[in-house]
């Protein structure tokens, strides 16, 4: 009579461990692509050239509402097209459990944006919005830090604090940190992403 085979108990554990480990990686990290800090950063160069022009200087607020727009919706394609190409490669769904803690992390400072504008604009106190918008944004990018990796609360940080001096500054200074800041830190993140990737 044959005896049936026995698998050592020590060698499924170890197989069981793996499989959560790399279960849990996959369910709370996401990676950001280097291509829509790029692109993001491309808009803000661009809206910080456009607004620093005489011509359209008394625009700067619809320029600037405009390239968020743009860049929101630039990043949020590329960050779709890099989490389908994931999911395809893994077996996964496209908005699984990173990408959507990713975005409820994010939309708390971008939804506080939006409404800090519009009170703002309404109060005719426009000359605070540079600051607010890289303040707010920094604190959405630090929490949205947590399903993704360090680097990107770090960049969080350094928005939070050149939002901070922002306020301090002359209005024209003001639409030269805008640039610095959607436009020059948006470039170095992308650069970056693309060189840990």
């Amino acid at each position: 009579m044959d005896r049936p085979k026995t698998v050592p108990l020590d060698t499924h554990a170890a197989a069981t461990l793996q499989y959560i480990r790399a279960s849990m990686d996959a369910a709370v990290s996401l990676s950001i692509p280097g291509s829509a800090g790029i692109a993001m950063g491309a808009v803000g160069i661009l809206a910080a050239a456009l607004a620093a022009a005489p011509a359209l200087h008394p625009y700067w607020f619809w320029i600037w509402i405009g390239a968020a727009v743009l860049a929101a919706s630039l990043g949020a394609l590329r960050m779709a097209r890099e989490s389908a190409r994931r999911s395809a490669h893994k077996g996964s769904l496209l908005f699984g459990t990173p990408l959507r803690r990713f975005m409820l992390c994010l939309f708390p400072g971008l939804f506080g944006g939006v409404v800090m504008t519009a009170v703002l604009k309404v109060a005719g106190n426009e000359q605070l919005l540079p600051g607010t918008w890289l303040v707010l944004y920094g604190c959405a990018l630090i929490a949205a830090s947590a399903p993704t990796t360090k680097t990107l609360g770090l960049f969080g940080a350094v928005f939070v604090g050149l939002g901070l001096l922002t306020y301090a500054l002359p209005p024209a200074w003001q639409m030269l940190a805008l640039g610095a800041g959607f436009g020059g830190l948006h470039l170095a993140f992308g650069a970056l992403a693309r060189r840990a990737a």
